[in-house]
């Protein structure tokens, strides 16, 4: 048999997404007896144009809640539009199940906001950037 190809891109192609989450669900199925993994987005749009203003994706799989990317618009920073959409992602979490949440924020992103949720930090990796770090934080559910 002729040695593999390995390719790397900064693309990812829909095709080759489907097949590694496919073989993920099959093997999570087969050793855990449970393939449960569901995407979840929470969005918040403006009422009068449909703009959207924000919101965050994530998933849940096997007990676990993930909030993968979460952004609102500058101009809806601190109004609360935020929390709610925080609030919205944990109580669906809940809702399918999920006794727990976790996520990684960038040190000059949101770390504080997700504090004074009840987010606990529990790992942190330096970046190459000075005074740059990755948080890692859970908040049980």
């Amino acid at each position: 048999m002729p040695e593999a190809i390995i390719t790397v891109s900064d693309v990812v192609d829909p095709e080759i997404e489907r097949m590694i989450s496919d073989g993920l669900d099959e093997y999570n199925l087969a050793a855990a007896g449970i393939q449960d993994r569901l995407p979840l987005c929470v969005s918040v749009s403006d009422p009068q144009t449909g703009q959207i203003l924000g919101g965050a994706t994530g998933r849940s799989s096997l007990g676990l809640l993930f909030l993968d990317m979460f952004y609102m618009a500058p101009d809806q920073r601190a109004t609360g539009l935020g929390t709610r959409v925080l609030e919205a992602f944990e109580a669906e979490g809940r809702r399918r199940g999920c006794r727990a949440a976790v996520l990684y924020t960038i040190s000059f992103q949101a770390p504080e906001f997700y504090a004074k949720r009840g987010w606990r930090a529990f790992g942190e990796v330096a970046s190459d950037s000075p005074a740059v770090s990755r948080i890692f934080m859970s908040k049980a559910l």
